[in-house]
C-alpha cells in the first residue's frame, strides 16, 4: 500500500498489533459469579447491615420514603469495610454535571491515628454530602465564578460500586449535584424530580383501575448504544478525530455501506475480543448488557442492555460510554461516540426504549392479547400520544446539539419532526375509539415460510418503522432521535414531565366524570379517549418519515414543527408552555431552565468554533502543503517534457491549481467569518449555523476533491478506506 510515511507507519502498526493484556479466563470464571461482584447491591447490604437499617434503606429505595439520616453512619461504615475488603483506599462522589460527562473527586479513607499509623475512616456525613468546586462547571448564569460552593448529595436509590484500576480500586458513590442555593447543576437531580412527578400522577390514574399502591411507578429505559472503532494509530494522525471526535475532511471510500454487508456480519476477532472484555467489566459493575453486533456502517457497532429504572439506566449508560473508551485503548483502538464521525455513511445514535410501570404492574404500555379491551393500557398509551403532540418541540430540543444536527434527518436517523408510530393494530383501535368505541383487535397469528422443517413463527400484529422518532414497539416506545454521545437523562426528564402532565389531565377528567361507585368508568374512559384521539391524532404517522411529502404534510397540514437545527430548537426551552410544564411539576425552576438553554447554546457555539478553527489550520498546514508538492511535481514534469520537445497536457495541473485556489479562498473567507463578534448567544449560534458551517463544508469540498487527485504518497491524512476497513 502506498501513502505518506505517517500513514504507512500507522498501517504497519495496525498489522503488527498484539493485545498487551492477557486473554480472559472465560472457562473458569462464571458470568453469574462475576455479575455485580463490585456493586454494593441488595445482597451485600442484607449481609452487612443491621436488619433495621437494611429495612429502612430498602423503604427509601423501593417506596421513595424519606431517608432516615440516623442510619448514615452505619451504612457508611459497612460500605467502607466492604470497599476496603476489595482493595479500595479512596472514595469518590460520582456526579453528572451539565457537560454531559462524568465528574469525580477522589478522597482517601486513611487518616493518621496520632501514633505513627493510620486508620480507615468514613462517616455518614462524608457519605451523604461532598463539596466540589461548583464554579468550574457550567451553570448558565446560576452561579458566578466567585460563587464556588456546591454540594454532592448521595443518591441512595442507585448502588455504590467499586471502580478497578491496575494499581488499586476506588469506592464510587452516585450523587446529585446542586449549588449552595439548592439549584440543580447536574443531569440527575431533574431526572429524580421528574420520577416523583410521574409517580404522583400515574397513581391518580391507576386508582380508577384498582391498581394504586405504595409501590412507586417509575420510568424504565433501555438505551441501545452505537459507536465506531478506529485504530489508534490512524487517530493519532487525524487532529480532527483527536479534537472534535469527527472527520472534518475525507473523501468517500470507493466502498462504503452500500453493499449492506456489515450489518449483523461476522464480528472481526479483534473487535470481538474488545467487546467481550467490555462486557466483563460491565458485568462486574452490575450493568445488564445483553446484545452486541455489527451496525450498518463499516467500523460501527452496538451494545445494548436490558431495561432498568431510568435513573439507574442513566448512570449505567455513562459507565458504558466510559468503559467502551477505556477498553478500546487496551486493544489499540479508539472508540468514537460522536454522532457523525464520518460523512457519507451512517452516524451513531442511542435509541432510548422508554416505558413506565413497576415490578408488580409490569409495563403500563403492555397492550396484552386484546388491547381494545385493555382500558388501562389505552389510557396510558393515549397519554403518551397527547404528550408528544403537545410537547413535541420540547422533545426535539432535548436532543439538540452541534453533533446530532449532522445525523437527524439523514437515512440513519429520524427527522427533526416529532411524530408517533403506532403500527397497524393500535392505529386501528384508536380509529375505532374515535368513531365511538373499540370492539376488536387485529390478531398476531403465525408466520409460515414454506419450509416443512422450519417451525411456524409467532407473528406480531404490526411491522416496525425505523423512520419514526417515537415508535411503539410492543410494550414500550422507542425514542430514536437521541445522539450517541448524549446523556439519556435529558430526554427522559422531558418524557417523564410530558407524560405527567397528560396523566394529570386524564386523572382530573376522570375525577370530574366518574361516579364514586365507578359504575360509569367505561363510559367516561371511552369519551375521554375519543376526545384525545380527535384532538391529537395529527401526531400519529405510520409512513415514511424520510420522505419530502411527509415533511410537507407534517408542517403544512398537521401543524407539526420541523426544527432542523440546534439554534432553531433550543429557544423552545424559553416558551411559556414549557416553563409552565416544568415549574408546575417541580422538575425545573425558571432559572434552572434558563440556565440550560444558555449552557446548551454556549456548548453549540464552542463546538462549531473549535471545528471551524481546526478546519482552517488543517487546510493550511496539512492539506495545502501536500497538494502544492504535487503541483510542483506536475509543473516539473511539464517543464521536462517541453525541454525535450514533447507536448504537455496541462489539464491535470490546471485542475489542481483551481482546486488549490478554491481551498485558499474558502479558508480565508472562513477565517474572516470567525472574526465577527456577538454579544448575544442565540444570534451567534444562528450565525455559526447559517454562515460558518456552510463555509466549512465549502473548504472541505475543495480538500476532498484534492484528496482524489493528489498522489497518494503525498497525502498526509489517513483515508476513509484505511480508517473504516483496517481492523
Amino acid at each position: 500500500m502506498s501513502g505518506s510515511q505517517a500513514r504507512l507507519n500507522a498501517t504497519t502498526a495496525v498489522n503488527n498489533f498484539r493485545a498487551t493484556n492477557k486473554p480472559l479466563n472465560f472457562m473458569d470464571e462464571k458470568p453469574t459469579d462475576l455479575f455485580g461482584c463490585n456493586v454494593f447491591n441488595d445482597k451485600v447490604m442484607k449481609e452487612r447491615l443491621p436488619k433495621n437499617v437494611y429495612k429502612s434503606l430498602k423503604r427509601t429505595i423501593d417506596m421513595g420514603d424519606k431517608m432516615d439520616p440516623s442510619i448514615a453512619d452505619t451504612v457508611a461504615s459497612a460500605m467502607k469495610d466492604w470497599a476496603v475488603s476489595k482493595g479500595a483506599t479512596h472514595y469518590t462522589h460520582v456526579f453528572y454535571p451539565l457537560t454531559g460527562l462524568t465528574a469525580e473527586k477522589h478522597d482517601g479513607f486513611l487518616v493518621p491515628d496520632g501514633k505513627g499509623g493510620a486508620l480507615a475512616e468514613f462517616s455518614g456525613k462524608l457519605l451523604i454530602q461532598g463539596e466540589p468546586d461548583a464554579s468550574s462547571f457550567p451553570s448558565g448564569g446560576l452561579r458566578t465564578t466567585f460563587e464556588a460552593r456546591g454540594y454532592t448529595c448521595w443518591d441512595v436509590t442507585n448502588p455504590a460500586y467499586i471502580l478497578e484500576n491496575p494499581n488499586g480500586t476506588t469506592l464510587c458513590i452516585p450523587t446529585a449535584f446542586v449549588s449552595w442555593t439548592g439549584e440543580a447543576l447536574d443531569k440527575k437531580t431533574p431526572l429524580l424530580r421528574s420520577q416523583q412527578a410521574l409517580n404522583k400522577q400515574a397513581q391518580r390514574v391507576l386508582k380508577f383501575f384498582g391498581k394504586a399502591s405504595d409501590e412507586r411507578v417509575v420510568s424504565f429505559c433501555g438505551p441501545e448504544q452505537e459507536y465506531f472503532l478506529v485504530d489508534r494509530n490512524f487517530v493519532l494522525n487525524r487532529p480532527d478525530l483527536q479534537i472534535c471526535g469527527r472527520t472534518l475532511f475525507g473523501a468517500p471510500s470507493a466502498k462504503g455501506q452500500e453493499m449492506e454487508d456489515h450489518y449483523f456480519g461476522a464480528i472481526p476477532p479483534r473487535v470481538l475480543s474488545f467487546m467481550m472484555e467490555v462486557e466483563r467489566e460491565l458485568y462486574k459493575l452490575g450493568v445488564p448488557v445483553k446484545t452486541r453486533h455489527n451496525e450498518v456502517a463499516p467500523g460501527q457497532f452496538e451494545i445494548a442492555p436490558i431495561f432498568e429504572t431510568s435513573n439507574l439506566a442513566t448512570d449505567h449508560n455513562q459507565m458504558v460510554m466510559t468503559t467502551l473508551k477505556e477498553v478500546a485503548l487496551r486493544y489499540g483502538m479508539v472508540c468514537l461516540l460522536h454522532e457523525k464521525p464520518f460523512a457519507g455513511i451512517n452516524g451513531s445514535g442511542k435509541h432510548v426504549n422508554y416505558s413506565v410501570g413497576n415490578a408488580t404492574l409490569g409495563s403500563l404500555f403492555d397492550p396484552g392479547d386484546t388491547p381494545h379491551e385493555n382500558m388501562q393500557f389505552l389510557v396510558f398509551c393515549a397519554a403518551a400520544i397527547r404528550a408528544v403532540h403537545k410537547y413535541g418541540a420540547l422533545l426535539r430540543a432535548t436532543v439538540a446539539s452541534a453533533s446530532n444536527d449532522h445525523r437527524l434527518g439523514a437515512n440513519e436517523a429520524p427527522p427533526a419532526i416529532m411524530s408517533v408510530y403506532l403500527g397497524e393494530q393500535l392505529t386501528d383501535i384508536f380509529e375505532q375509539l374515535k368513531k365511538g368505541g373499540a370492539k376488536s383487535s387485529k390478531t398476531k397469528g403465525d408466520l409460515r415460510v414454506g419450509v416443512d422443517t422450519l417451525p411456524p413463527l409467532p407473528m406480531d400484529a404490526g411491522d416496525r418503522n425505523r423512520t419514526s422518532p417515537f415508535a411503539f414497539t410492543g410494550n414500550r416506545f422507542e425514542f430514536r432521535a437521541v445522539g450517541s454521545n448524549m446523556s439519556i437523562a435529558g430526554p427522559q426528564v422531558a418524557l417523564n414531565s410530558m407524560l405527567s402532565e397528560s396523566l394529570d389531565y386524564i386523572a382530573t377528567s376522570l375525577e370530574n366524570c366518574v361516579k364514586p361507585d365507578l359504575s360509569n368508568l367505561n363510559e367516561c374512559v371511552s369519551k375521554l379517549l375519543q376526545d384525545i384521539v380527535k384532538k391529537h391524532e395529527a401526531v400519529v404517522f405510520n409512513g415514511d418519515g424520510y420522505s419530502e411529502a411527509w415533511h410537507k404534510e407534517a408542517v403544512e397540514k398537521r401543524g407539526l414543527e420541523n426544527l432542523r437545527t440546534t439554534p432553531e430548537a433550543l429557544p423552545v426551552l424559553a416558551r411559556k408552555e414549557v416553563k409552565d410544564l416544568f415549574v408546575k411539576y417541580e422538575v425545573f425552576t425558571e432559572r434552572e431552565l434558563d440556565s440550560r438553554q444558555n449552557i446548551y447554546l454556549e456548548q453549540y457555539v464552542k463546538t462549531v468554533m473549535t471545528e471551524a478553527q481546526l478546519v482552517i489550520r488543517m487546510a493550511r498546514t496539512m492539506i495545502f502543503p501536500g497538494a502544492v508538492r504535487y503541483q510542483n511535481e506536475l509543473a516539473e514534469t511539464c517543464a521536462n517534457l517541453r525541454a525535450i520537445g514533447k507536448d504537455c497536457v496541462m489539464t491535470s495541473l490546471d485542475d489542481l491549481t483551481a482546486k488549490l485556489r478554491g481551498l485558499q479562498k474558502a479558508a480565508n473567507d472562513l477565517e474572516e467569518l470567525l472574526g465577527k463578534h456577538f454579544d448575544d448567544l442565540q444570534a451567534e449560534a444562528t450565525f455559526l449555523c447559517e454562515k460558518v458551517l456552510p463555509k466549512m463544508l465549502e473548504v472541505r469540498s475543495f480538500a476532498d476533491a484534492l484528496e482524489v487527485v493528489v498522489a497518494d504518497d503525498l497525502w498526509n491524512l489517513p483515508t476513509y478506506q484505511e480508517m473504516l476497513f483496517i481492523k
